[in-house]
């Protein structure tokens, strides 16, 4: 909470380097010699989750300890929900859900070395210390609250960037998707400094923004999904774009390849604001008339083909629109009924719920968007 109103450019905080948890600590910690001789190099990412699993394990007689104590004993990110949780997200998240798991258990795999050499250190067996769930934990750690610091590339490491610092206090501050800021490290007063880019009213909670980030990949990032979220959106498959097309069309896979060569394949979405002009310029050249199918460059200029080109695909966004909205409802209603049996995963499950609710919210939005511009079409026939 500011005690005092802030203005725009105002300093919220300055942390001095000497309180920033980077690679460079760990180096001047006790792990710097084995991470000198460890062949391979570890990482930056693994040096910083060995030193958090590390002074944790130390409990009290950690430096550390005031800010492990104020960490997150457990998160939230989709690496650590159960699989049956993760398995009712949206298909694009859940696809990288999956991907987040597997990094992550492979991190732990090629860890084992460097955890069996740090064993001189510790008087309990490091299998013990540095367990998958002790990994997860600290992966999390940096994963959610690491703020951006670059560092130069040194030998002890592998080439992976090292751009991670840990921020303690700084990180308690929460995310909103309407404030904005700016934060980066001070070279001249070496400190990690965040000011305000919008005001802030005395005795009103400071937000800093994590960045303009849709709710999914909030979710599989930093592990919570933000209630009315202008950056959020639904996203449109590419099987789904062709699902209410006809399947007679001769021309579909060229108008597919077509799409793909000119990067109109993903990041097709509907937002708060209706379908994005992305996804109604797929659709446009996906309903191009055989006769009209040389003007497929103009469709993907911007440039209106036909008042026949711009009903159907309208059409189609909003049969896409409908199909979606019954999927989520569907969605919603399964969670609701798993909250009734597994009343272990409550949380978890309140998190999906969010999500889809959210999403929900977009896509009736999008729908009386698309029934408004169809208006003008609909006179048209009359």
């Amino acid at each position: 909470m500011s005690k005092t109103s802030l203005q725009e450019g105002q300093m919220i905080i300055s942390l001095p380097e000497s309180c920033l948890l980077t690679t460079d600590t760990v180096i001047r910690s006790y792990l710097g010699t084995y991470i000198a001789k460890c062949q391979p190099p570890p990482s930056p990412l693994l040096a910083l989750c060995t030193f958090l699993v590390s002074e944790k394990h130390a409990g009290d007689q950690s430096l550390w300890k005031p800010y492990l104590d104020i960490l997150p004993k457990a998160y939230t990110c989709p690496v650590c929900l159960e699989p049956k949780v993760v398995n009712l997200f949206p298909e694009p998240l859940k696809a990288k859900a999956e991907e987040q798991r597997a990094r992550v258990q492979g991190f732990f795999s090629s860890s084992r070395d460097f955890f069996s050499s740090l064993q001189p250190l510790f008087s309990e067996a490091v299998e013990n210390i540095f367990s998958y769930s002790a990994l997860l934990w600290a992966w999390c750690t940096v994963n959610t609250r690491a703020v951006y610091m670059k560092h130069g590339q040194r030998k002890c490491f592998s080439p992976e960037p090292d751009t991670y610092a840990l921020a303690p206090y700084l990180d308690l501050l929460n995310h909103s998707p309407d404030v904005q800021v700016k934060a980066a490290f001070n070279e001249e007063t070496r400190c990690y400094e965040v000011r305000t880019a919008s005001g802030c009213r005395k005795h009103e909670q400071v937000f800093i923004c994590y960045g303009p980030h849709d709710n999914q990949r909030l979710l599989l990032e930093y592990g919570f999904v933000s209630i009315q979220n202008p950056h959020a959106c639904v996203y449109v498959s590419a099987d789904l774009l062709v699902k209410y097309l006809p399947s007679t069309d001769k021309q579909m896979n060229k108008k597919i390849s077509i799409l793909k060569d000119h990067d109109f394949i993903e990041n097709l979405t509907f937002g708060w604001d209706g379908p994005s002009w992305r996804l109604l310029t797929a659709l446009k050249l996906l309903c191009l008339e055989a006769e009209e199918f040389t003007c497929w460059k103009k469709i993907l200029l911007g440039e209106i083909i036909s008042d026949t080109n711009e009903k159907r695909s309208l059409v189609i966004a909003q049969k896409i629109c409908h199909y979606f909205i019954e999927e989520t409802n569907a969605v919603l209603q399964k969670v609701s009924h798993m909250k009734d049996e597994e009343v272990a995963l409550l949380n978890q499950l309140t998190l999906v719920e969010t999500l889809w609710t959210e999403e929900l919210k977009i896509l009736q939005a999008s729908a009386e968007i698309l029934n408004s511009l169809q208006m003008p079409f609909r006179c048209m026939t009359q």
